[in-house]
C-alpha cells in the first residue's frame, strides 16, 4: 500500500514538481491548495506525512500547522515546512508552530524524497 503524502502548496509549478518527484518514488499524493482545503481533506484522509508551504492564501502555513497539531487525530502526523523563508528566526517560528522540520525552496530534487522517507520511517533525520 503506497504511503500517502498531503502536499499543501498553492504554486502550480512547485506542486507539479513535488508530485512528479514523489510519485516516482511510489508515494500517493493528495493535493491541497489552501489551508481550508487541507483541513477538509484531513477529515477524510490520514496521510503519513504533510508537506506544507508556509506562504498560502487566506491562512498561512504556520497557522495551519498549529491547527493540525492541536487536533488529537492529526497531531502525530509529521509536518515538513517547504519554504522560501531563510531569515534568522524563521526556523524557530516553524518548529514552534508544530512543524517537525523544514526544507527550503528551491526544492532539492535529490534530498526531498530522502527527507520524506526518513520521516515516514520515523527516523526524522535531515541529510
Amino acid at each position: 500500500m503506497p504511503r500517502k503524502v498531503l502536499l499543501i502548496e498553492d504554486n502550480d509549478k512547485n506542486r507539479k514538481l513535488v508530485t512528479i518527484l514523489l510519485k516516482a518514488k511510489g508515494y500517493e499524493i493528495i493535493e491541497a491548495i489552501t489551508g481550508e482545503e487541507a483541513l477538509s481533506c484531513l477529515q477524510t484522509c490520514k496521510p503519513d506525512i504533510i508537506l506544507l508551504d508556509i506562504q498560502l492564501p487566506y491562512m498561512d502555513g504556520l497557522t495551519l500547522a498549529k491547527r493540525i497539531k492541536s487536533q488529537p487525530e492529526t497531531k502525530d502526523i509529521p509536518i515538513i515546512a517547504v519554504t522560501a523563508y531563510a531569515m534568522k528566526g524563521d526556523k524557530e517560528k516553524m518548529l514552534d508552530s508544530g512543524c517537525d522540520a523544514y526544507v527550503s525552496k528551491p526544492i532539492d530534487t535529490r534530498s526531498l524524497p530522502l527527507i520524506v522517507a526518513s520521516f515516514i520511517e520515523k527516523k526524522g533525520l535531515l541529510p
